[in-house]
Parts: structure tokens; sequence; C-alpha cells
């Protein structure tokens, strides 16, 4: 009886293993095939490299344009860092009104597709999500979006003293565009990129 059990037994098991290696040498070749190239990674963290002059910790003043038209002035601050050894660029927003309570906080990512050749901006705010090209320039960067009748073109750029100057401007159909926030950021601490 222990024979005829060992001989049906054990064809099960050689196929068992046979199927776990197959699927392990399936999941390993379907892993390689999905990570970049060196030549790839190479591009992508070049292209950000052109972002380099942004890292550190900014601050200063922002004014918020309302729907009503009043302005709202706030202190703002920008964390800018890179991550994934060069290959994402992490900024971590924060307003905060004259009490230091925080009024507005956002969180955004930019990387470079080399597939598409195109930088993408990635942005968090509470339950609000915003994915959108971005544009490198000589001296800072350009994202825009359209939401409903709105069209929104954010863009930043370096002054001659090297301030952060951003603004951001709403065009609802053939009107012309409404600044609705600008903000002009002193830089505090710059970090060094390691890539």
């Amino acid at each position: 009886m222990r024979n005829a059990l060992s001989k049906t037994a054990l064809p099960a098991r050689l196929f068992a293993r046979a199927m776990s290696v197959m699927i392990i040498l399936l999941v390993t070749a379907m892993a390689a095939a999905q990570q970049p190239s060196p030549k790839q990674v190479d591009i992508q963290r070049g292209a950000m490299r052109k972002l380099a002059f942004l890292t550190g910790h900014w601050s200063g003043p922002i004014t918020i344009v309302r729907s009503s038209g009043e302005p709202l002035k706030l202190a703002q601050s920008e964390n800018v860092q890179f991550k994934l050894d060069g290959l994402v660029l992490l900024i971590e927003g924060k307003s905060a009104g004259t009490d230091g309570k925080a009024q507005f906080e956002a969180l955004a990512t930019v990387a470079f597709d080399s597939a598409t050749q195109s930088y993408r901006f990635r942005a968090y705010h509470d339950d609000n999500y915003l994915d959108a090209p971005l544009t490198v320039l000589v001296d800072g960067f350009s994202w825009e979006y359209t939401s409903g009748p709105a069209r929104v073109v954010n863009t930043m750029r370096l002054t001659a003293k090297g301030e952060w100057k951003e603004i951001t401007d709403v065009t609802f159909g053939n009107n012309p565009p409404r600044p609705s926030v600008e903000m002009l950021l002193a830089r505090e601490q710059q970090f060094m990129s390691t890539f």
C-alpha cells in the first residue's frame, strides 16, 4: 500500500515543483522586462537635472485672489528635494495665516518620461488630484490644465535676485486671463543634488 501511494504522489509533487519553478521564472522575466534600461534611467536623470535649481527650502508671501476679488495674503513655504536618486522631484507646499495656522497644504511630484520625452507634474491637495504636462523653461517651469470652462496656466521663473516668482492665471472663455495666485519666495536653504 505504501509503494502504491508513493508512486501516484511522486508525479504530482514533481509537477507542483516544476510549476513553482516556471512561475518564479515567469515573474522574474516579467520584472526584468518592466525595469527601465540603464540608458533610459540616465536620460531621465539628465532631464531632471534641469530642475536642480529648485531644490531647497523657500519661503515668502503669497496672494490668492478669491472669487469675490478680495486678496488673501498668506506666508508660503516650499520644500523641494530629489527622491529616488534624482528620478523624482518632490515639492511640499504650505500656506499659513498671520497666526501661523496652516491654510493650505499640497504635495507635488515632477518626473520625466523618457518614452514620451516629456515631464509630468502631479499634485495632491485634500481630495483633489492634478496630472498635467510640465514645460521646463530656461529659468523656471510652466504647467497648465483645463477645469470646466476655466483654463489655468501656472508659470514659475527665477528673478534676477534668484527669487522664486510664480503666477497662476485663470481664463474663462474668451475673457482675458486673471491672476489668481502670486508668490515671491526667497531660498532659505539649498539642498545639494548628488546624482
